[in-house]
């Protein structure tokens, strides 16, 4: 069975050459395994790191390729990826994630028993780890801070099926049949693909087995944006895709909107909306300190821990800002989509039938 592994990249000279060190581990033989690289028009050095590991290592592999993503979003450069890829089996990880040396192999071994979509957990890391970096780390791990999603902690499950995963490894069959992703979306791409999966009769499988780790944003503001850009793609997906999102994903635009509901409160009437107010705050008081001491009690101790109520608040806030925002913008953003995106994911499931059919000369 040949196996294409597939990675995106975007200015990612800093981590990418971690990825392509353990690529190159891989304990899957080489030959058998395809390599397909996708560069979203970097302006740093990433496609040169890219290009340089094709050099050094196209004679140990099946074939390297490295491509350009045209479009430039996450989702273009994942079709890009599957167009090209000439795998019976076709892995897609994130340039911003650490594989162990058996991924590629026990995806395999999954895929093997008769699954058609496998993944397994992913839970977050720290590149260049210091004490404020370990503390944003533990507001990202935590239930409260960013997702009840099971796949963000190692489980002890053999084998169980869930609605999504990342670095999922699917059978060339599955994008035959559903085609790529849609490239109307951004970071609920996946959400949608995997949706359509499940709605073309496909399950999704976690596995024990497999592992893989997603480096956390780095800094502050970093993952404050990135958590209202999530929060904005919630909220306009709704508007193409409400089936495919969960209702979890909604919990702190609810949040924001009581925030909100207790301002016009106060205004209108003060003793009421304090109470209201009073509520809300205590009861979000108690549930942040509780997930901050359940969070830092098996930690080595820092001060910046005490910050973590704090970056809790604005992790919800900033989510739940851009998911109004996106329920907002919604319409005006509907009304420019012109119907490309299901061309376009037609167009990905001819490529990948034409690839097969290549195979089968």
């Amino acid at each position: 069975m040949t196996v294409s592994l597939c990675v995106i990249a975007y200015n990612e000279q800093q981590v990418i050459g971690s990825l392509l060190s353990l690529i190159k581990k891989q304990t899957y033989p080489k030959k058998q395994t395809e390599i397909v690289l996708v560069d979203s028009k970097s302006t740093d050095s990433t496609r040169d790191i890219l290009l340089a590991f094709k050099k050094e290592n196209i004679s140990d592999y099946l074939d390297i390729k490295v491509l350009t993503n045209e479009r430039g979003s996450q989702a273009s450069g994942w079709n890009t990826a599957i167009e090209n890829a000439m795998g019976d089996v076709i892995i897609r990880v994130d340039a911003h994630a650490e594989i162990p040396e058996d991924f590629i192999e026990k995806n395999a071994e999954v895929i093997n028993t008769g699954e058609y979509v496998c993944g397994g957990a992913r839970p977050n890391r720290i590149f260049e780890p210091t004490p404020w970096k370990e503390t944003l780390f533990l507001a990202e791990s935590s239930m409260f801070g960013s997702s009840i999603a099971s796949y963000r902690r190692e489980s002890n499950d053999e084998k169980k099926y869930v609605s999504s995963l990342f670095h999922l490894a699917y059978r060339r069959q599955v994008f035959e049949k559903v085609g790529g992703f849609n490239e109307a979306l951004g970071r609920t791409e996946d959400n949608e693909l995997h949706y359509r999966i499940r709605q073309a009769g496909f399950k999704i499988c976690q596995s024990s087995k497999i592992i893989s780790y997603q480096y956390i944003r780095s800094s502050f503001s970093g993952m404050m944006k990135q958590k209202f850009g999530n929060g904005k793609w919630i909220g306009l997906t709704l508007g193409v895709c409400p089936k495919c999102l969960s209702v979890f994903h909604l919990v702190p635009l609810c949040f924001v909107l009581a925030v909100i509901f207790t301002a016009v409160m106060s205004a209108v009437n003060m003793t009421v909306g304090l109470i209201f107010a009073a509520v809300l705050w205590g009861l979000y008081a108690l549930a942040a300190l509780i997930m901050t001491v359940t969070a830092v009690i098996p930690q080595k101790k820092h001060i910046t821990q005490l910050l973590l109520p704090f970056i809790f608040l604005c992790l919800h806030l900033c989510y739940g800002a851009g998911t109004l925002v996106g329920i907002i913008y919604m319409p005006f953003w509907k009304a420019r989509l012109d119907g490309s995106e299901m061309e376009r994911i037609e167009e990905v499931k001819k490529s990948v039938i034409r690839n097969s059919e290549g195979q089968d000369e």
